[in-house]
């Protein structure tokens, strides 16, 4: 039976949004592995515009839904409509979306605060038993999600590593191209481009998450 998969997106563009790539290669696998996906995000402005080109911030200022759903192709929904009954799986693509506009965990660090709707989105598919995939630096998420002892990654990187166990949760190193599992949350987590040097290295982890995440759905 195909899956019903959520994917919560933080914006467009890894400086500001969701990573471009580990969300297109997100959606390819899911679509790949015959599951049914619906895209969501928070209606909230962005932290801030990062003119990708220059690196520099720019003065303006963007909705997170809406430029998620350059991603989604149009077919997205707000994170509020996210209702656990209704998908099988939750999977969150990185980016410094994430750690600007699902939390405040680029400003905070440890002391970081996550969305309402997105941290009772994912809460209600801990809750609920179903599996979680989150890429990148979404692990960052993963303490306030799950609690203390939760164990995740973010690939090699010692000063996000010890912020994320200042947190609670339990860290192991990975390489990019593989998976950390915590089999009592059914949490996935890969490093991506917390590690990666190109896209296919990217989707090397990427693809094993998915795969993964949609094994534990069928559990």
């Amino acid at each position: 039976m195909n899956k019903k998969v959520a994917v919560i997106l933080s914006g467009c563009g890894v400086y500001d949004g969701a990573e471009i790539h580990e969300s297109v290669i997100t959606l390819l696998r899911l679509d790949q592995r015959g599951a049914t996906v619906q895209c969501f995000a928070p209606n909230v402005t962005q932290l801030h515009v990062v003119d990708h080109y220059s690196g520099d911030e720019m003065d303006e200022t963007r909705n997170v839904l809406v430029e998620s759903a350059r991603i989604a192709r149009g077919k997205i929904k707000d994170v509020k409509e996210l209702h656990v009954a209704d998908f099988d799986a939750l999977i969150l693509p990185g980016g410094f979306g994430v750690a600007k506009n699902l939390s405040d965990f680029a400003i905070s660090g440890a002391a970081c605060s996550v969305q309402p709707d997105v941290l009772a989105a994912c809460k209600a598919f801990a809750s609920a038993g179903k599996p979680l995939g989150l890429i990148c630096i979404a692990p960052a998420l993963a303490a306030k999600i799950f609690g203390a002892g939760v164990i995740c990654t973010i690939g090699t990187d010692h000063d996000t590593a010890a912020a994320l166990t200042q947190m609670g949760a339990e860290h192991h190193e990975c390489e990019v191209s593989e998976i950390v599992e915590d089999h009592a949350h059914k949490l996935v987590t890969t490093p991506a481009y917390m590690l990666a040097q190109s896209i296919a290295e990217a989707a090397s982890g990427i693809n094993k998450l998915v795969d993964r995440v949609l094994e534990l759905a069928h559990h």
